[in-house]
């Protein structure tokens, strides 16, 4: 972890009632390592997860926002599954992306949350990913235009894109869901 004075004094309370409200309990950690141990890609974080879930439970939002592991986490579920306490750190990566995007924090990964908005209005908007939506989506937010023209024209010859969106039964649910949920953490 980098050199910064960490207290729970100085962490934000609303963090933690938010961690709370979705049962995610970073309290109970007493930095055991079995989660940074088994992480898949660890390597390539700026905090291991032991350490955002140390930071979590200081509620040192600031710190964990900025960071480059909550947009390379891979959503693996690896930490939670080793965690004897049962914390479930693939949702608090989850939840920190979340306030990230809401609070218009600049991200350590720009593509990342690129691909992530642009994967999330594909949800909203159809109930499930439509993907030649999500690609034109998300080429236009991160600018790379070409970046990956062969491997979508392969897909596509090889009938893996849909070129119309399939819908859902259920729709009104899924826009229920993106209508407010988590909004009481908004300032």
């Amino acid at each position: 972890m980098k050199s910064m004075n960490i207290s729970p004094a100085k962490g934000n309370r609303k963090l933690l009632k938010k961690l709370e409200s979705r049962k995610i309990d970073v309290q109970t950690c007493y930095q055991c390592g079995r989660c940074s141990g088994g992480c898949p890609v660890a390597d390539y974080f700026d905090l291991q997860p032991m350490e955002v879930v140390r930071l979590a439970s200081y509620g040192m939002e600031q710190q964990l926002l900025s960071s480059s592991t909550i947009w390379l986490c891979a959503s693996c579920d690896t930490c939670a599954t080793r965690c004897p306490n049962d914390i479930d750190i693939t949702a608090l990566m989850d939840v920190l992306r979340e306030l990230a995007l809401r609070k218009n924090i600049k991200p350590a990964q720009p593509r990342v949350p690129a691909f992530h908005l642009s994967f999330m209005e594909s949800i909203k908007r159809w109930g499930r990913t439509y993907e030649v939506g999500m690609i034109g989506a998300y080429k236009i937010r991160s600018k790379d235009f070409m970046g990956d023209m062969k491997l979508g024209l392969n897909m596509f010859r090889k009938g893996k894109l849909n070129l119309l969106p399939h819908s859902i039964e259920g729709k009104p649910e899924i826009r229920e869901i993106f209508a407010g949920k988590g909004k009481e953490y908004e300032r």
